[in-house]
């Protein structure tokens, strides 16, 4: 403010300076004009007004620079030396002296060339730059102090409305200052006026929210997680007291360590499902694209539970173009399609079929079984976390295994779904966006 102050004062101080001289030279001109025609007439001396007698003059000089008529005030001697009298002689001529005999202060000179009948003469006028001075000064004394009276009342102003603006902005921080685990419900306040702060507070609010809505998850996750990891290795560390408290012989000490052995996969594979389900959580789970055989794909997840299928009188098939390639990350895909799998195994009934198909833009890998299928309030939350139906509760899992296959179906752009059969069973399937490519090599399938 002070710099914008400062530049108006020196705009002003110019713009007003400029004016007054050139009120002065129009008046110049004019005095001219008047006492030209007195000249003609044979006197200037009566060309000056009494209240004048300060600030204007006149003066006649012929060819040499000699005075031949003047008024009072410079009739002593020529107001022009030699060199401003020849050019004056020859054109009009503007002449700012810092005094001159008889006047007090410097003076503007308006000098032009004048026809006669007794030949080429000069005629001159003049005027005191007095009070033009004077009035400047006065302007640039008035600046100096009304410049810091202004600079202070737009600080004050400005401090206040910066203050009133800032206001709704301070009211906000204390209340997310106040936002915490504990408190997780509280929110910003909004301004009434809907600009951008409130717009603003509005996104905070929303943020807040997703991430109340986060935490809720997160904490569910853990307890369930802790619920899950607890059972394990409860039965674990029951075992292993058991088998310590008495004598055993050989073969009893090697179903225990068998026992414990199963308890102990079990805690690794939860383990490995809750990390990649972290990971995926942030946005890291990693995956290797690559040009996969869908056909040889799923003949690989088929072929691994053909023999367990046998032992429970149940058969695994396969139904796939041998011409449909995608480009995914092999070990990540094959994972889904196993807990797919293995969810129709252990959950399902009669034969379960690995198939696919190429609808438009999308590639589907679906896995279908002869069961009762899912309950239908089981299906909206089906790839929740650690979520089981009420009648697989009792048959093992951890209820990750639908979580993990839509976690690898996102880190690839797609989807997984679930539904009932018509007839009866159930469908899953991971929906992926097709990508043309050309198959792989001498017909090797990447598996």
């Amino acid at each position: 403010m002070a710099a914008v102050l400062v530049a108006i004062g020196v705009l002003l101080y110019l713009r007003v300076g400029t004016s007054l001289n050139h009120a002065v030279d129009e008046n110049l001109e004019a005095r001219s004009a008047e006492v030209t025609r007195m000249a003609r007439e044979g006197s200037i001396s009566r060309s000056i007004l009494p209240d004048d007698q300060d600030e204007q003059f006149a003066q006649l000089l012929d060819g040499q620079g000699r005075v031949i008529d003047a008024t009072p005030q410079v009739a002593g001697r020529p107001t022009l030396d030699t060199q401003e009298v020849a050019m004056a002689a020859r054109e009009q001529t503007w002449v700012t002296r810092r005094d001159v005999a008889g006047l007090d202060g410097p003076v503007r000179i308006l000098a032009r060339p004048l026809a006669t009948p007794d030949g080429s003469e000069i005629l001159l006028v003049g005027a005191s730059l007095g009070e033009r001075n004077a009035t400047v000064r006065r302007l640039l004394e008035e600046l100096f102090i009304l410049g810091p009276l202004a600079l202070l009342l737009a600080s004050v102003l400005g401090y206040w409305l910066a203050s009133a603006a800032l206001k709704p902005v301070e009211a906000m921080r204390r209340e997310a200052a106040g936002i915490s685990a504990a408190e997780p419900g509280r929110r910003l306040p909004l301004p009434q006026p809907n600009d951008e702060l409130r717009r603003l507070g509005e996104t905070l609010n929303a943020t807040f929210d997703q991430l109340e809505a986060a935490l809720k998850l997160e904490r569910s996750f853990v307890a369930d997680a802790g619920h899950e990891l607890r059972s394990p290795v409860s039965r674990l560390h029951t075992e292993l007291e058991l088998a310590l408290r008495h004598p055993r012989r050989a073969d009893e000490l090697e179903d225990v360590v068998r026992s414990a052995l199963a308890e102990t996969r079990l805690l690794a594979d939860l383990t490995e499902n809750l990390l990649l389900l972290a990971r995926s959580d942030h946005g890291a789970l990693p995956v290797r694209r690559a040009p996969v055989a869908v056909d040889g794909m799923l003949e690989t997840v088929a072929a691994r539970y053909r023999e367990q299928g046998a032992r429970e009188n149940r058969r695994v098939e396969l139904d796939a173009p041998d011409d449909l390639v995608i480009m995914v990350d092999p070990v990540r895909m094959e994972q889904a399609l196993r807990n797919m799998v293995e969810n129709a195994l252990v959950h399902g009934r009669g034969t379960v079929v690995l198939w696919a198909k190429e609808t438009g833009d999308s590639v589907e890998l679906h896995v279908i079984d002869d069961g009762e299928g899912f309950p239908e309030a089981f299906i909206s939350r089906a790839f929740t976390r650690f979520a089981r139906a009420d009648e697989a509760r009792t048959a093992g899992g951890a209820g990750l295994g639908l979580s993990i296959v839509d976690a690898i179906a996102r880190a690839h752009g797609g989807a997984a779904h679930i539904a009932r059969r018509e007839g009866a069973g159930a469908d899953v399937w991971i929906g992926l966006p097709a990508v043309r490519t050309d198959p792989p090599a001498n017909g090797e399938r990447t598996v």
